[in-house]
């Protein structure tokens, strides 16, 4: 599971306080977004075949206690995709809803909580997890609901590979130390409430996509050929380039002076290198541009119109 860097899945209340803030910060002092993901999935797979942590006495179990606390109307970039390049940092907005019991502060410093995106197994070496820089924010909009923002921050450069381009599922947990220190080894953990909620939303992760495109002769007589020649590219989240995308369907697309429309000329398809090339008869003076609908892993692209004088 790859948070912010490479780490090795951990389980049971020993990872939770290995993995809490420094002992010379208290439990007044909040956790980094990455910290409160590892403790959230290192208690979360302590409790790996329950629902939830068990309705018996805590003492009995040592496990936290079950937070009356849920989360909901969760939206990870006002539900459009997220789309990254190669290496500059996406920033997209998060908001979602927490309801608590009247008895839960969630504004109290030793409460944490956060929503976060995931993709494959938490406890697998293939699975990645995307965070905001930050805890996210509530206000309150009752006595025991509350809004929340906050964000989710991606850097391609080192946090992706290709792999990664899917459809990833978005979770929710928080805890009350309680007054506790997490890194006490003697916490006890029958005074820690703890929540976790999975897949409460989904948002696709994208390779940004260029298109080019050029158009000749300039100018062109009225019924002579023009040729059109552009190449699609999308970002390479394992190398950190731009390469060809190829074997995709491409449309062709004209737009005459003076109008604000275009209409598809022809389809073709992007060859080994992503290459695009075809030819068209000069009609009247206009653009050309080649158009990309998309796919689930790529998002539509469209390149600037390229001008052709028709005389």
């Amino acid at each position: 599971m790859r948070i912010r860097a490479t780490v090795a899945a951990v389980t049971g209340a020993l990872a939770l306080s290995a993995l809490a803030v420094p002992a010379a910060q208290a439990a007044d002092s909040a956790h980094s977004p990455a910290e409160l993901a590892k403790a959230a999935h290192a208690a979360h797979q302590a409790a790996s075949g329950k629902s939830a942590f068990s309705t018996s006495s805590a003492a009995d179990t040592g496990e936290p206690y079950m937070l009356d606390l849920t989360f909901s109307n969760v939206k990870i970039n006002k539900g459009k995709p997220i789309v990254a390049g190669t290496s500059k940092q996406v920033t997209v907005p998060l908001t979602f809803t927490v309801t608590h019991g009247a008895d839960v502060d969630i504004h109290a410093s030793d409460v944490e909580l956060n929503v976060d995106i995931y993709r494959g197994t938490l406890d697998s070496e293939d699975g990645n997890v995307l965070f905001g820089d930050n805890l996210p924010t509530c206000t309150d909009t009752s006595a025991t609901t509350a809004s929340c923002t906050g964000t989710v921050d991606v850097y391609p450069d080192f946090e992706l590979t290709n792999a990664d381009a899917a459809t990833w599922k978005a979770e929710g947990y928080a805890f009350d130390w309680n007054d506790q220190n997490p890194l006490d080894p003697n916490l006890d953990w029958s005074k820690v409430g703890f929540a976790y909620q999975d897949a409460l939303t989904t948002t696709k992760l994208q390779r940004y996509s260029k298109l080019t495109v050029n158009a000749s002769p300039e100018p062109v007589k009225k019924g002579k050929t023009i040729t059109v020649t552009g190449k699609l590219t999308r970002a390479n989240w394992d190398d950190h380039k731009y390469h060809g995308y190829t074997n995709q369907p491409v449309k062709l697309q004209y737009r005459k002076k003076g109008s604000t429309t275009y209409t598809t000329l022809k389809t073709i398809t992007s060859d080994s290198t992503g290459y695009l090339k075809t030819t068209t008869t000069a009609t009247a003076d206009g653009y050309y541009r080649y158009s990309f609908a998309g796919t689930s892993t790529t998002p539509a692209v469209s390149a600037t119109g390229d001008y052709v004088d028709v005389q």
